[in-house]
């Protein structure tokens, strides 16, 4: 018996070996390819979702983007915290350190339910004094607040989640993250309509049934992900018998952790100020941010979505210390981002009206919609590099260069040129802000990426 469990451990193991030697570009569709549909599948739902929204009223619209960069801010703590797992299991196997990659796992596990209980406490104390930092307008905060604590209190689906499916794409299984995640956003798209209007039966729940559908949607999502975890086969076991917090695993976790989750909630508080300058002109440009994010996620999240398959990949090679492969897939993901983003700033460009026609716009939004959409979509290709780099960073244990990138671009640059070119532009001023700070974080990015590069990559195959 002994045998066959370590024959079949082996067997598992050796399944982890194809990111060390199958040839890189199908390998990267091969292992992108799953998460890429379903986040095209969760960006699909997040347009469905302000699809119902705005049918509502447009004040209903503009509450659920209020409450955006809020929502945003669990999902960047726990994919930060995963992306620290994901990349310490993904060089722990690289190392063939089985052990070590097993502990990864219990101590994500565990960090990602402490973190609920933060954000739990945030959504019973704190929505209404969350909503009033915005606005003063009681049927906005009302409705903003009953969304903001309806996903806040219902996070710990998300969590649970979102640590393992980080997991399972740290031993390089895509297949299993991709079903749970669109188990979660088929659940969510297929009660949006029957929570919000109240249809099958269930009462009209407005926007708190698109928060309720949100969080039932997490739940399937958890519940699939732990099925996949206890049957599925991987090269690691999960197992939390005599488990004890070790201070190093932590530290080697938020090392690359931290600054993801920096880096991803850094957009959010962003989002929130520039709220705060909009809604200095009107309600409807809160909105219409709020529908450019929903929008832009559709070409950016399928770029997060292969930065998932592409980063196991560069992590394992990173520790097998085999420069050649690592490099290849960096430059292959690179043409592959490059490639969406220039598709998408094109769409952007030319049809925004028929995108912003979704969302039951009117004259003002049409306006303001066609001005932001074109304006800050000058700025994607650059961003295709800062984030192809930004999973370089992550996969070889520079997650602070990314957090620099981040900083430069969303607080030193952004932010400063967003106030300030809005006093003698108007909203066209923090649309421009958009594409200047990409274009300049990207002018920095190409020195840290010849850094690392030059430090610790150039010589990696040669060290022993």
């Amino acid at each position: 018996m002994d045998t066959e469990q370590k024959t079949a451990e082996t067997a598992k193991a050796d399944r982890t070996l194809r990111m060390g030697t199958a040839p890189i570009l199908p390998l990267i569709i091969k292992m992108s390819l799953p998460a890429m549909f379903s986040m095209l599948i969760q960006s699909l739902y997040n347009i469905v979702d302000g699809i119902y929204v705005a049918q509502l009223s447009k004040t209903a619209l503009n509450a659920v983007s209020l409450v955006h960069p809020a929502q945003m801010i669990i999902i960047s703590v726990n994919v930060g915290t995963g992306i620290g797992v994901s990349s310490l299991i993904s060089r722990r196997l690289g190392e063939k350190r089985l052990n070590d990659a097993e502990n990864a796992v219990a101590h994500g596990m565990i960090i990602a339910n402490i973190e609920w209980v933060i954000f739990c406490l945030i959504g019973i104390l704190a929505p209404v004094a969350f909503c009033k930092l915005f606005t003063a307008d009681q049927e906005l905060i009302a409705l903003g607040s009953s969304y903001f604590r309806i996903v806040m209190i219902g996070s710990l689906f998300i969590f649970n989640a979102g640590s393992g499916e980080k997991i399972m794409q740290g031993c390089g299984n895509m297949v299993y993250t991709m079903v749970c995640q669109l188990i979660g956003a088929v659940t969510n798209i297929i009660l949006d309509p029957i929570m919000i209007f109240g249809k099958l039966g269930c009462p009209a729940l407005g926007v708190a049934g698109a928060a309720y559908a949100t969080v039932i949607g997490q739940l399937f999502a958890m519940i699939a992900t732990s099925l996949f975890m206890r049957h599925g086969r991987f090269p690691i076991r999960i197992s939390f018998k005599g488990f004890r917090f070790h201070g190093q695993t932590v530290k080697d976790i938020f090392a690359v952790g931290f600054p993801s989750i920096i880096v991803q909630s850094i957009m959010s508080f962003t989002t929130m100020i520039l709220n705060k300058v909009l809604i200095s002109f009107s309600d409807t440009a809160v909105g219409i941010l709020g529908v450019y994010f929903k929008l832009q996620s559709f070409l950016f999240m399928p770029i997060f979505g292969m930065n998932q398959g592409v980063m196991p990949i560069m992590g394992y090679n990173y520790g097998a210390k085999n420069k050649k492969r690592l490099i290849d897939t960096y430059k292959n993901a690179m043409f592959i981002a490059g490639g969406i983003l220039l598709i998408g700033m094109l769409i952007f460009n030319l049809i925004p009206d028929t995108l912003l026609s979704i969302f039951s716009a009117d004259a003002e939004m049409y306006e303001l919609g066609r001005q932001c959409l074109r304006t800050i979509s000058w700025g994607f290709l650059f961003a295709a590099f800062t984030i192809i780099s930004g999973t370089l960073f992550q996969a070889t244990a520079h997650g602070m260069n990314s957090l620099i990138i981040t900083i430069l671009r969303q607080i030193v640059i952004l932010i400063p040129l967003a106030v300030i070119l809005s006093k003698t532009l108007g909203t066209f001023g923090v649309w421009l802000a958009f594409p200047i700070g990409e274009g300049l974080s990207a002018v920095v990015c190409i020195f840290l990426v010849r850094n690392v590069f030059n430090k610790d990559i150039k010589n990696l195959d040669r060290k022993n």
